[in-house]
């Protein structure tokens, strides 16, 4: 009786996507690693990066303190924007970096939520009245 084995690549097609787009975007060896290590090790993000490799958007399927990944890419572009407002999107404006970035950011919110959510809502640090 022969036994079928089945193996997902799931997993290696997720990785293989997600250094590339580390690749593109000009982060090294070490940070990128660093990333998927604590990817991979979570199982609500790794979905969510599985997702958005698939789909190119966000599932936002969990949140930490009520901020999901979309609110932390939105965070990253009005970082973003903080740093460099010229009116208009140079080539140094990466949207897939905001993307990684705002990963990054889930993984660290996730293990500091206080420092994380503080910093989201201090906004861009400007004057109120």
């Amino acid at each position: 009786m022969a036994s079928s084995i089945i193996i997902s690549t799931s997993k290696i097609r997720v990785c293989g996507i997600f250094y590339d787009l580390c690749d593109n975007c000009g982060y090294d060896r070490e940070w990128s690693d660093r990333l998927w290590g604590d990817i991979i090790t979570d199982e609500s993000i790794y979905e969510e990066l599985a997702y958005y490799v698939l789909h190119h958007t966000f599932k936002d399927s969990f949140d930490v303190c009520g901020y999901s990944l979309s609110d932390l890419y939105v965070f990253q572009m009005d970082k973003y924007n903080l740093i460099r407002e010229i009116g208009k999107n140079p080539p140094e404006c990466n949207k897939q970096r905001m993307v990684l970035n705002a990963f990054r950011m889930m993984v660290d919110m996730k293990a500091d939520p206080d420092t994380y959510v503080k910093r989201i809502q201090e906004g861009r640090g400007e004057d109120r009245l």
